[in-house]
C-alpha cells in the first residue's frame, strides 16, 4: 500500500513538471580553443575566445574574445555536472584526457 501511494506521488510529480522545449531558432555556433572564467558572489562568467595562432616561444599569446556567457550560482553548478558527466562518457570511450592543470597566467580582460 506504502509503495503504490508513493507510485502515484512520484507519477503525479512527473505529471506537474513542465515539458521543456528547446528551441534553436536563434542559436550560433562559435567555435572556441580557449576559455577563462571569472567569479562573483552572484554569477559566473565564461569566457570564450580564440587563439589562432600558437608558436613555441612566444612572449605573448593574442585570444580574440568572442563570447561571454553570465550564469548564476546554481546553473553553473548544474553546467558543471553535465560536463562531468559528458566528459567521463568521453573518457570512457576514447581514453583520458591529458590537461595541463597549472592556472592561467594573469591577464587583464577589457
Amino acid at each position: 500500500m506504502a509503495a503504490e501511494k508513493k507510485s502515484a506521488g512520484a507519477e503525479a510529480a512527473a505529471a506537474q513538471q513542465p515539458k521543456v522545449i528547446w528551441d534553436d531558432s536563434n542559436m550560433r555556433s562559435v567555435y572556441s580553443n580557449a576559455t577563462n572564467v571569472a567569479a562573483g558572489r552572484e554569477e559566473i562568467v565564461l569566457l570564450f575566445g580564440m587563439n589562432q595562432a600558437w608558436h613555441a616561444g612566444q612572449k605573448e599569446i593574442r585570444i580574440q574574445l568572442a563570447e561571454r556567457i553570465i550564469l548564476n550560482p546554481f546553473a553553473a553548478k548544474r553546467l558543471s555536472v553535465l560536463l562531468n558527466s559528458v566528459l567521463h562518457n568521453y573518457e570512457a570511450r576514447y581514453g583520458k584526457l591529458e590537461v595541463d592543470a597549472s592556472p592561467a597566467p594573469a591577464s587583464s580582460v577589457q
